[in-house]
């Protein structure tokens, strides 16, 4: 251990040095803030990814047609009817609920925007439950409405999609018809889905008569045998429709499956960003060890004069490192402290532009994990330099200039 002296003779050499000290400490921050805001919005993601692997989407299984344009808008390979009846039919499936897609023009005074129609039965729950979505305000749609229309959240407010954010009972046209709201879904997360409007099944291929097939079907399964029954709904649909297996005109996937997808890419992308950051320290440690060398040449005399009088080659060695080690932990506590304030800046800037499923999520952890590694480099880049300042010739130290 480090007498409590040789802690007081380092800080006062740090503070007399503190142009230099001040340059390593800030090189050091910036690669701990970089990696303490990238692991926190990643650990904030995979949060929000585990709560749809552990909640009510990890039994659905989404059943999509292909083809050029876009997934569910393009009618070429639109799913029907009798493809819901063959998976209804399929062992394993529980529930079915076909949806269906469009798009339409609406507009305000000034303002014509396009957004996405969904179609779905209201009786049925699975739409909600894959979105993790409820009603807001006011009340969701019954079968037999028409008329009427319940909204994404961001149709709520001000400028997020018209210039007048819209209530209970006023009126949006939407294929030169006028329909009343009824009620607005809570926040999904993103910009794409908070902005989507929402019809009956039955309403909706009354105002959108040329839309002729389901954009997406969701079926609830028995999540432990999710696998199988996603091979037994491609084989009924191979037969429904007709197809050789591998000349499939549609798709079939788990949600577990497409989480996996997104984890994976989401793993690569977060693990180079934090590899930037790790080589970012790394010249940060260079930095550092670069400071301590110099220390120590700077030192060289008082090193004699301190092994002169008795200091050992230990002390000499625990000083120096205890030096390098102090930058390092002032670097991390810094870097954290900068990197939540950004953390939490960006967290509040993306919620405003939709995304509030972008969050960052915080342990204690992550903090002392930061300042541990920031205190570690430190300590490591000051080995060499206090090693040579613990093997300094006292005489030769002496005559130094």
């Amino acid at each position: 251990m480090i007498s409590k002296e040789s802690v007081k003779y380092s800080i006062k050499n740090l503070k007399k040095r503190k142009g230099r000290s001040l340059l390593t400490i800030i090189s050091i921050l910036f690669g701990i803030t970089t990696i303490f805001i990238f692991v926190s919005f990643g650990l904030g993601i995979y949060s929000y990814v585990n709560n749809f692997v552990t909640g009510s989407t990890a039994d659905k299984i989404t059943i999509m047609p292909k083809g050029s344009g876009v997934p569910g808008l393009d009618q070429t390979f639109a799913l029907t009817e009798n493809d819901v009846r063959a998976i209804e039919r399929t062992p394993g499936v529980y529930q079915v609920e076909g949806m269906k897609w469009g798009v339409t023009e609406i507009y305000q005074p000034g303002a014509r925007k396009y957004a996405f129609v969904v179609g779905y039965d209201p009786e049925k729950t699975m739409l909600l439950e894959w979105g993790s979505v409820q009603i807001e305000k006011g009340r969701n749609l019954k079968t037999e409405d028409r008329d009427m229309v319940v909204l994404g959240y961001n149709y709520m407010f001000d400028d997020k999609i018209l210039p007048k954010g819209l209530d209970i009972n006023d009126k949006i046209r939407i294929n030169e018809r006028d329909l009343t709201v009824i009620g607005f879904f809570s926040s999904i997360g993103n910009p794409a889905d908070d902005s989507q409007i929402y019809l009956s099944n039955d309403f909706f291929s009354e105002l959108f008569p040329e839309v002729v097939g389901y954009g997406m079907i969701l079926v609830r399964a028995d999540i432990s045998e999710l696998d199988r029954v996603v091979e037994n709904i491609e084989k009924s649909l191979r037969q429904s429709r007709g197809l050789e297996e591998g000349k499939e005109d549609f798709t079939v996937s788990s949600f577990k499956d497409m989480l996996e997808s997104y984890t994976s890419a989401l793993d690569i992308i977060i693990g180079f960003i934090v590899m930037i950051a790790l080589i970012s320290v790394l010249v940060s440690a260079i930095n550092t060890a670069n400071t301590m060398v110099t220390s120590v040449l700077e030192r060289t005399k008082e090193i004699g004069v301190m092994k002169s009088i008795g200091a050992r080659n230990s002390e000499i060695f625990k000083l120096f490192l205890f030096e390098s080690s102090l930058l390092g932990f002032l670097a991390g506590v810094l870097g954290v402290i900068l990197g939540a304030t950004l953390t939490l800046i960006g967290e509040t800037i993306l919620f405003q532009l939709g995304y509030g499923f972008l969050k960052p999520s915080y342990s204690f952890w992550l903090f002392l994990g930061c300042i541990l590694f920031a205190t570690i480099t430190g300590a490591l880049s000051g080995i060499f330099p206090a090693l040579n300042a613990a093997r300094t010739n006292p005489v030769k130290a002496l005559r130094y200039e």
